[in-house]
């Protein structure tokens, strides 16, 4: 059996990791979230607030004084970060190395890769709107980057932001935007999961009849739509396995049984839940 021991105060003045808007309280779990989320990190972490959270809140002056001294000799992110690992000593040696080598090996990726990797984490927890903001930046600043003659990544990676910027718009129930967001990866790089997303999305974007209308006039893609039937015959199937579709029967069974009461108290649960998953989504 392993035993830690804390390093540093725990704080209740939260610091908040630049790029994943996470909320840390003490060393270890800045460590946990380095560590878990390293394929995320880029120089941004490397911040003054940073160590002086360190040092002022978390009582750590000698860790400090030397993550200052790196940042100002411009060292690399990868010797930040394990110096960070190190000192604490939550993690073993093996697992910092492994750190290292994900840091080290994300150096090679552009400031908007990597700004992606941190939105895409948005939409992984069902952060949308956040999520859109992030990527609408993004988009915004490829544009500028190509009018003023800057590099720019090859032209599926921006077909991949509109792709998922299309998936936190569907999160939030925004068919048709997300449908034309779709279709518009489609057209930048011809990846057929575009285009099976998009009419996934108009699918649940459009009444049946007029689905099948919309399905008709398609050109390309007619096996992909014998596909999506199928899928959206399995998730009604799998819809029927979870708790909220029990829950749902539940309600309306009161309801024909004239409960009235244990009805409006099962409406007002099911609207609460609603609500909590909207303002999460929000990033409320």
């Amino acid at each position: 059996m392993r035993v830690s021991v804390c390093v540093g105060n725990y704080t209740t003045t939260p610091y908040y990791i630049a790029g994943l808007e996470v909320p840390v309280c003490s060393m270890e779990e800045l460590c946990f979230c380095l560590r878990e989320n390293a394929f995320l990190l880029d120089v941004s972490l490397m911040r003054d607030e940073l160590v002086e959270w360190i040092d002022r809140e978390c009582g750590l002056r000698e860790l400090a004084e030397e993550l200052h001294r790196l940042i100002h000799r411009q060292g690399s992110l990868s010797a930040f970060v394990t110096m960070i690992l190190e000192y604490v000593g939550f993690y073993d040696m093996l697992e910092i190395r492994e750190v290292e080598q994900i840091l080290r090996q994300g150096a090679g990726l552009s400031s908007i890769e990597r700004r992606k990797g941190q939105i895409d984490y948005l939409v992984r927890s069902k952060k949308y709107m956040a999520a859109i903001r992030g990527y609408d930046g993004l988009l915004a600043k490829w544009s500028e980057l190509e009018q003023s003659g800057g590099e720019v990544p090859a032209a599926k990676v921006w077909g991949a932001i509109l792709h998922n910027k299309a998936v936190a718009l569907t999160g939030m129930m925004l068919y048709g935007e997300g449908a034309e967001c779709f279709k518009k990866a489609f057209d930048t790089d011809q990846n057929p999961e575009h285009y099976s997303a998009y009419l996934a999305a108009k699918r649940m974007e459009l009444d049946e009849s007029a689905y099948i209308s919309f399905a008709a006039e398609q050109t390309i893609g007619y096996e992909y739509t014998l596909a999506l039937e199928k899928k959206m015959e399995r998730c009604a199937e799998d819809w029927k396995l979870q708790p909220e579709f029990q829950q749902l029967l539940e309600v309306r069974e009161r309801r024909s049984s004239g409960d009235r009461h244990r009805y409006l108290e099962g409406v007002e649960e099911i609207i609460r839940n609603m609500k909590n998953q909207y303002r999460s989504s929000a990033g409320e």
